[in-house]
């Protein structure tokens, strides 16, 4: 028997491709795409490994951890983020996650993730400091996100204008 997999992402195509990739690695794959059919599905079919999004429409991946693990303790979650902060990871693993990354993430990456139970003390500390740009990208994308993809919505909540915050998304 294939083992049951969870995906609780809003972005359908990330979803529909991840789901594929799973498949081929012989997986039972389940979806959905927001905390509330994500419960549901949960409470059905008891899945052992469990991907989820950390930003979503409405509540937060964080808020799915404590209540899929109510449902299953034994469930294996990993959270995927593509705006990851030290403060969610911590909360996230705090919260019984498995392990957190980063997108963009490739299939095997987050299946490696499913066996990293504990803490690596050899991990390298990456000395850099991250870029004003890459700070900049990172906050108009929350905040794009947040706006649901509203341009002028975004460029309100940025205090720019609307052709500036186009020009910087061209960018990116």
């Amino acid at each position: 028997m294939n083992k049951t997999i969870l995906i609780v992402d809003d972005n359908k195509n990330f979803v529909k491709a991840l789901k594929s990739a799973l498949i081929d690695k012989n997986f039972e794959v389940l979806t959905a795409h927001n905390i509330k059919d994500a419960e549901i599905v949960a409470k059905e079919h008891e899945p052992e490994f469990c991907i989820v999004d950390l930003k979503m429409p409405g509540e937060s991946g964080l808020k799915l951890i404590p209540r899929l693990l109510e449902i299953d303790p034994q469930t294996n979650i990993v959270i995927l983020t593509g705006y990851a902060h030290v403060e969610t990871a911590i909360e996230a693993i705090k919260l019984g996650a498995t392990h957190y990354l980063s997108k963009p993430v490739e299939v095997d990456e987050i299946l490696a993730a499913f066996d990293k139970k504990e803490g690596n003390p050899d991990t390298m500390i990456n000395d850099t400091v991250a870029s004003l740009d890459d700070v900049e990208k990172e906050h108009i994308l929350s905040v794009l996100k947040k706006n649901n993809n509203n341009i002028s919505a975004t460029a309100r909540e940025l205090k720019l204008h609307r052709r500036t915050l186009q020009r910087k998304l061209g960018k990116i």
